[in-house]
């Protein structure tokens, strides 16, 4: 299995997540955040809580077979990007081991 977290502006957030689950992709984790990173938006303004953070950002992560990341990947490129710079950054790693809470029983897809 693949962990993916992509790291996407926060008005391209519906498109992602409606094309995700369009294509089967239900379960998806999605966190708010403020990051800093080589580009800097012309409208770009410090945050109110961290004085050194200049953008908001959406987490998404999912996990998907080996064999799909690549598609998934694609599809949220596709869906997330802009005409600016600066959309974000996706990162896909292995899944060692997953296991349910409830049983403590690993999880397999």
């Amino acid at each position: 299995m693949k962990e993916i977290k992509a790291f996407i502006k926060p008005n391209r957030v519906e498109n992602v997540v409606a094309a995700l689950q369009e294509a089967g992709y239900e379960s998806v984790t999605l966190s708010k955040g403020e990051g800093t990173g080589a580009y800097k938006q012309k409208d770009a303004s410090p945050s109110l809580d961290f004085h050194f953070t200049d953008s908001p950002v959406v987490k998404l992560e999912l996990v998907c077979q080996c064999e799909e990341s690549d598609s998934v990947v694609q599809l949220i490129c596709a869906n997330a990007q802009t005409p600016e710079r600066g959309d974000g950054i996706i990162y896909v790693t292995d899944i060692q081991k997953a296991f349910r809470i409830k049983t403590c029983e690993p999880f397999e897809s």
